[in-house]
């Protein structure tokens, strides 16, 4: 879990897997979003990959990117749970979003 914590602690990491929230992406796409070097954002990617948050696949010269919203959705789980933020509700009860708002 410490992988994917280092990988989170980084605000372009972040934004990376924001990005890709949305669907795969080209390592060149990803990075007309933001003002550093390819080579650092090469760094970035091998940091999330090493976290296993994205996956890579070759296309030719390209690569493209995407999320393992999986492995981000259980490593949140877990320190949710570290900390006792277990899901209090109780499944049978729908959520409602706007409980705290009045009627």
């Amino acid at each position: 879990m410490s992988k994917v914590f280092k990988a989170l602690s980084d605000p372009t990491r972040r934004k990376v897997l924001q990005l890709l929230r949305r669907g795969p992406m080209s390592a060149g796409d990803l990075a007309a979003h933001f003002t550093v070097s390819k080579p650092t954002m090469s760094v970035h990617f091998n940091v999330l990959k090493d976290a296993n948050l994205i996956h890579a696949e070759k296309h030719g010269k390209s690569i493209s990117y995407s999320l393992k919203m999986s492995v981000l959705e259980e490593a949140l789980m877990g320190f949710a749970q570290t900390f006792g933020f277990e899901d209090q509700r109780d499944p049978d009860q729908p959520t409602n979003s706007h409980e705290d708002t009045p009627s």
